[in-house]
């Protein structure tokens, strides 16, 4: 294998491709897994410094993706992998000072978002719609969080499958069935519409953003709730809905 390459969207592309000769079912999520799906599309101002790289595997694989990022070229946080392994795993490119995190079967951090049955949707990255999710699920939402959404919403439409657009179908039916989510994740979509007009886009392409940020949000309220998501929004905010970033330690680039 090659050795870790600097550039660290490279470096992704680099460990997808290793990855799909490996047969491991390995997927890039985070920032960088947004810049490549959005390639020559993505406006200058939407393009920022990547640090890490952030991946989820498929459950049962913890074994093979410890040999895999072993053999190519990464030091595993071995206590770490020891304690966490079945649910998330750690290594470092000590040559460039990253971090490599892998969720495995989910992904979770402030919410739990299913990914096991969604690995085959896209051969190098999680599907548009757990891009998506995962950005803005978390609690404590940071600019870089906000660029890559709005990054998402400008390449690409939203439909009600997957495919080359955002699957408001499966956003819906996530946020239906978790109110803490929902709550999160609707919020965040919020912000993210206040926040596009500080962005140096043209007024068509602001209008287009905002429109697939309401269509998402439409989707979500049509969406018919659970049982478990009505008990859950009798309690809610009296009761804390989302865990803190220090209590999982970290999350997607």
């Amino acid at each position: 294998m090659t050795e870790i390459l600097a550039d660290v969207v490279d470096e992704g592309r680099r460990l997808a491709s290793l990855s799909a000769d490996a047969g491991l079912p390995l997927r890039l999520v985070g920032g960088v897994a947004i810049r490549l799906r959005a390639a020559d599309d993505i406006p200058a101002q939407f393009v920022r410094d990547y640090g890490d790289l952030d991946w989820v595997a498929g459950r049962g694989t913890t074994a093979n993706v410890q040999s895999f990022f072993k053999s190519a070229g990464y030091s595993p946080q071995t206590r770490f992998n020891a304690l966490n392994g079945k649910e998330r795993l750690m290594f470092y490119d000590d040559a460039h000072g990253r971090q490599v995190d892998v969720f495995v079967g989910s992904f979770r951090m402030s919410h739990v978002i299913p990914v096991d049955d969604r690995l085959a949707v896209d051969p190098v990255t999680l599907p548009l719609a757990e891009l998506l999710l995962t950005k803005l699920q978390v609690v404590q939402l940071n600019e870089k969080d906000v660029t890559d959404a709005l990054t998402l919403v400008h390449c690409f439409p939203v439909g009600d499958s997957d495919g080359p657009c955002i699957n408001g179908a499966r956003i819906a039916a996530l946020c239906a069935a978790d109110w803490g989510l929902w709550r999160t994740f609707t919020a965040n979509l919020e912000k993210c519409r206040e926040r596009l007009p500080d962005y140096d886009l043209s007024s068509d392409a602001k209008a287009e953003a905002a429109e697939r940020l309401g269509d998402i949000l439409d989707r979500i309220e049509r969406e018919p709730r659970s049982r478990r998501w009505r008990l859950r929004a009798k309690i809610g905010e009296r009761k804390r809905w989302y865990e803190l970033p220090e209590e999982v330690k970290g999350g997607p680039e």
